[in-house]
């Protein structure tokens, strides 16, 4: 029993550190809280609702800079951001355990693909996005912000290159945009969660504040590592992590 919450507080305080620093906090929470015996539904649900003050913290940290991408409201961002991850979790509700299971190895790896790939990404959406028409904006965010509602990990990446593909060009507004959404989007998602019962509060408690000492602890580290280090041991976490569930769900 110790040598599991030793585990969790481990995994959310270094969860939290990633976040501040790079993203893939969820590739750490969620293994960590299946290995100690929490099945695959309430341990991403447990694991999202740890690492949620992180989100509120960096929203706040950029509040200055956030500005909505060109053609669309950021009350329009924001109203589908809280429908999308709604939806989301509502659809994690409703998917079994062992559905879940299975499904989690791809979810792994292909967040771990884009975050790998990420920055090749975002200079891809950065050239090619001139910006696009308001419904297709609004379906991109809509279906993005649902993706996180279900599944957080590479929810940062996805929504950078969206906001590329929009037009948006500041990497400050883009990175407060991309806070702002995560944030809301969680915070509709971990009140949906609480609702269908599916969320281990003991645990997600405690790993709540390892997360926010490991973010403030990433914030104040990171200048003095050197970025590819940071992505390249994520990347390994990650596809480590795909391998042992891929292992674990035949």
């Amino acid at each position: 029993m110790i040598l599991n919450y030793a585990l969790m507080l481990a995994a959310a305080f270094l969860a939290g550190a990633l976040n501040a620093v790079a993203g893939g906090g969820s590739f750490l929470t969620l293994p960590a809280l299946v290995f100690t015996g929490v099945p695959p539904v309430s341990a991403n649900a447990t694991g999202t609702v740890a690492l949620l003050p992180g989100y509120i913290t960096g929203a706040w940290g950029f509040r200055e800079d956030i500005e909505s991408p060109p053609g669309i409201s950021l009350r329009g961002v924001l109203v589908l951001s809280l429908i999308g991850g709604g939806l989301g979790a509502a659809l994690l509700l409703f998917t079994p355990d062992a559905t879940f299971r299975k499904i989690v190895p791809w979810l792994l790896l292909a967040a771990t693909a884009m975050f790998a790939f990420g920055p090749k990404l975002r200079e891809w959406a950065g050239a090619t996005g001139a910006g696009t028409s308001a419904w297709k904006a609004r379906c991109g965010i809509l279906a993005v912000a649902g993706y996180g509602g279900y599944f957080n990990g590479g929810l940062g990446i996805l929504l950078l290159a969206l906001f590329g593909l929009l037009g948006q060009k500041q990497l400050n507004a883009m990175n407060g945009m991309k806070n702002l959404v995560s944030a809301l989007l969680t915070a509709i998602a971990v009140a949906i969660y609480a609702i269908g019962g599916v969320v281990e509060w003991p645990q997600a408690l405690s790993m709540m504040v390892a997360a926010a000492l490991g973010g403030y602890f990433g914030a104040r580290v990171a200048r003095h590592i050197p970025a590819p280090w940071l992505r390249g041991g994520i990347v390994a976490t990650g596809l480590v992590m795909s391998a042992l569930f891929f292992y674990g769900s035949k």
